[in-house]
């Protein structure tokens, strides 16, 4: 969060105070650092230059439009795992052409999206969802581009609910199947094996898995002796969300990447989502009440699991730092909590903090992904804003949802 940084005991985003902003838009509400983003993207494609990759941005990580059009600017492709999703993207401006399709349980009316916008690719994750497509191919006369997203058994070490890669995840097709299907792929004349896809998880912290999966993918292609478009190696890349994290080495990573590539001649897709957006947005809420409990004060804020779910879905915790700093520690445990009448609406934890009162500002940090795109209605509370600052000018890029015409609705 390079362009989040305190002034004079103030938190700014890039040149403009947070207290600023939060005195004109009401709590709670996302705010965005564009030249975040846009350093982020930057640096994922230099890391990877001599893969020269089709990086296509994770969509669920950020749906926001604004965003993914920014995205798109930098040369973005879009990886979608719904219709919704895939209108999004063509609506950002995203060309048919960088996007792929994953997810294991398409409709019938989504695949025929996909198809008609003649999408790069639509990564398969079952024989069921082939054959469907081959259905959909023969009744228009028309060869569809698919990969298929192979489970490579592989762990990657990641929370259990972000795992992806292994045999006991309902993600892609075993190698068992998927090569006993390769054998038969004759007699489906409508399908066209343009790539094989992997994705093995979310926040993950090491190249080993990934170095793993490559060498799973390489005995496969070899064994079946395919002949590849495309490899699409999924994403997944972490983030630091506390100082004790450690990222992956991708510039290792970049290096076999590349001897992969040139052995196998194809061209490699990169699914990053986190890595671009995770650590450009921040949640900035108001200090509703401070009740004193027994053993620790709770500092009930604004926001709540409606807007911002990871922690209780993940078992995670963000850091909150106050908006203005101080030199006055508190001496009691607190633990900033949210509205929702549910346990899990809570967010962290300290032993100490810095002395606070009701009506101050806080922000919660790596905010950017997963955040505004697992926003919910729960007790029929409104989606909150969104805002992005870049080049010094401020924009609502959503506006606040209104409460009359949501239980109207």
């Amino acid at each position: 969060m390079s362009h989040f940084k305190y002034f004079k005991k103030k938190l700014f985003i890039e040149n403009t105070s947070v207290l600023n902003i939060a005195k004109k838009i009401k709590t709670p509400f996302y705010l965005y650092s564009g030249k975040q983003i846009e350093k982020n993207y930057i640096n994922f494609a230099k890391i990877f230059k001599h893969v020269n990759p089709l990086i296509c941005f994770a969509a669920k990580a950020n749906t926001n439009l604004t965003i993914m059009r920014m995205l798109g600017k930098l040369g973005s492709g879009a990886d979608v795992v719904s219709g919704g999703e895939l209108l999004k993207a063509l609506k950002a401006g995203i060309k048919p052409s960088k996007i792929v399709f994953s997810g294991v349980g398409k409709t019938e009316d989504e695949l025929k999206l996909a198809i008609k916008n003649e999408i790069l690719l639509i990564n398969v994750e079952s024989e069921s969802e082939a054959i469907l497509i081959n259905k959909i191919g023969k009744k228009i006369n028309k060869i569809i581009s698919i990969g298929f997203r192979i489970n490579p058994n592989v762990d990657a070490k990641t929370h259990k609910k972000i795992s992806t890669g292994k045999a006991e995840n309902k993600f892609g097709i075993s190698i068992t199947n998927f090569s006993s299907f390769y054998k038969s792929i004759e007699q489906y004349k409508y399908l066209k094996i343009n790539a094989v896809s992997v994705h093995i998880g979310s926040q993950i912290l090491s190249d080993t898995p990934y170095k793993k999966t490559l060498d799973v993918l390489s005995k496969v292609i070899n064994d079946l002796n395919i002949k590849l478009k495309y490899v699409d190696l999924g994403g997944g890349f972490g983030i630091k969300y506390n100082k004790k994290d450690k990222l992956a080495n991708l510039n290792n990573y970049a290096k076999l990447v590349s001897d992969f590539k040139k052995k196998l001649n194809c061209d490699i897709i990169f699914e990053p989502g986190r890595s671009l957006v995770g650590d450009t947005g921040i949640l900035v809420s108001k200090i509703q009440y401070i009740k004193k409990g027994l053993r620790k004060n709770f500092i009930i804020i604004d926001a709540g699991m409606n807007d911002f779910m990871r922690t209780a879905l993940y078992d995670v915790s963000h850091d909150i730092v106050p908006v203005i700093k101080t030199d006055k520690k508190s001496q009691n445990s607190v633990e900033f909590v949210g509205p929702i009448c549910e346990t899990t609406c809570k967010f962290v934890q300290y032993k100490k903090y810095q002395k606070i009162k009701e009506g101050d500002f806080v922000a919660i940090t790596n905010a950017g992904a997963y955040g505004s795109s697992l926003s919910s209605n729960y007790n029929t509370k409104p989606l909150i804003a969104e805002v992005l600052t870049s080049k010094n000018n401020l924009k609502i890029i959503r506006k606040k949802q209104d409460l009359l015409k949501l239980i109207n609705s």
